[in-house]
């Protein structure tokens, strides 16, 4: 009977004694839980003024000049052309890249670049690669894409922490592109999720954002702005952002207009675009164009999906032959968005830059890969530098590692 009684008084003891570890345990998470809650929240951004917010590091949301001294001189400010195109880079597009590129030459002697924003499924990293060497920006848009607007625009900071983070990731290890040339995202369907959006580049280590169109400011258009303080950028797409992440650049997509009068933030998004013909296309274009040349010299955006190619047989030849006429301008200069965001730091009239980016030199061995995505079962076939991985990289396996 002892024996029994001692045994029931253990057991007694060993139940509150676990009953404590979990309660402190479930203390310690609310605490963790709690100290995570007040990490995410950020300070409110109070007005903007421009004896605040002084290059290079800070500039005021607005279409005013870089510099005041500049007022008057406008057509000694150089002309930036930001060409961009988002998604998966493949054998098709890359091809259609490689022509639109090809022997253009800035008024500097550099070579032209754009920025692709990629997304990781049907990407090709060796193309990737390619156009990497060739001083092409290489930016971030996504391991998943989502699947629609809601699971973006509810995302939380850790959410796109990990979606853009993984892709970082896939870039370094299958296309051999260094992360400290990486510094801007966009956000798939252009749905930002307020601060989150940013608060997680600044956590990535990014630069700047290019997900945020602007209709109110294009005539003259909207300058590249940091959040230090409060952005006057008209919200298209909400939530938008109302906390101060100082020093994190936005690179407002300034909207173009259409045959009708109505706005479009990409090009292949206008509803109401030209005739299929090269010349309506390439007369459209310069309307466009001319609105920043003639005006401010704000930045001029030619954002789109290299699908919008297909969809007319005058597309293709147009876009080319509009970039092939802004290239013999003696202040025109086409680069990625990054390289923009330079001068824009540190803004001068005349020539913007004094030397030519230094082109990566890094060896990439070809390699094919036959592998199987783990959620679905699905086999797949990539092409990747010198090692295949395991299985399908994803959100969670970002290297393809055999779990």
């Amino acid at each position: 009977m002892k024996y029994s009684t001692l045994v029931i008084l253990g057991l007694l003891l060993a139940l509150v004694f676990v009953g404590e570890a979990k309660s402190k345990s479930k203390k310690q998470k609310n605490k963790q839980k709690l100290a995570a809650q007040k990490e995410a929240i950020l300070p409110r951004a109070e007005p903007c003024k421009a004896s605040n917010c002084k290059l290079p590091d800070c500039r005021c949301s607005d279409a005013v000049l870089p510099r005041s001294k500049f007022q008057g001189k406008e057509s000694e400010i150089p002309q930036f052309v930001t060409i961009t195109f988002d998604d998966a880079v493949n054998a098709v597009n890359y091809a259609q890249y490689e022509l639109l590129f090809d022997g253009l030459i800035n008024p500097d002697g550099c070579e032209a670049a754009g920025t692709f924003f990629l997304s990781h499924e049907y990407t090709d990293y060796v193309r990737v690669n390619a156009l990497y060497r060739a001083g092409h920006e290489i930016a971030l848009h996504s391991v998943t894409h989502g699947d629609g607007t809601d699971y973006w625009r509810s995302a939380d900071v850790a959410t796109i922490e990990r979606e853009f983070g993984a892709q970082l990731k896939m870039l370094q290890t299958f296309a051999k592109v260094d992360p400290k040339t990486v510094h801007g995202m966009r956000l798939p369907f252009l749905q930002i999720s307020g601060n989150n959006t940013f608060e997680a580049a600044r956590r990535l280590g990014l630069s700047y954002d290019s997900s945020w169109p602007t209709q109110q400011f294009k005539d003259p258009a909207m300058w590249p702005y940091t959040l230090d303080y409060a952005s006057k950028q008209d919200c298209q797409i909400g939530p938008c952002p109302e906390a101060s992440i100082p020093g994190l650049w936005v690179n407002p997509m300034v909207t173009w207009t259409d045959t009708e009068g109505y706005s479009c933030s990409m090009i292949d998004a206008c509803v109401y675009p030209p005739e299929d013909d090269v010349d309506e296309l390439f007369d459209w274009m310069m309307e466009n164009f001319n609105r920043h040349y003639l005006g401010s010299r704000a930045p001029f955006g030619m954002y789109l999906h290299a699908a919008w190619f297909s969809r007319g047989r005058s597309h293709f030849g147009a876009f080319k032959k509009f970039i092939n006429h802004l290239n013999t301008y003696p202040d025109v200069y086409f680069t990625g968005i990054s390289r923009m965001l330079e001068y824009v730091r540190q803004p001068v009239l005349g020539a913007p830059f004094k030397d030519c980016p230094i082109l990566p030199e890094v060896e990439c061995r070809a390699v094919q890969c036959h592998v199987q995505k783990m959620s679905t079962g699905e086999e797949r076939y990539m092409n990747v530098c010198d090692k295949c991985p395991a299985v399908y990289p994803w959100l969670d396996n970002p290297l393809g590692q055999q779990l």
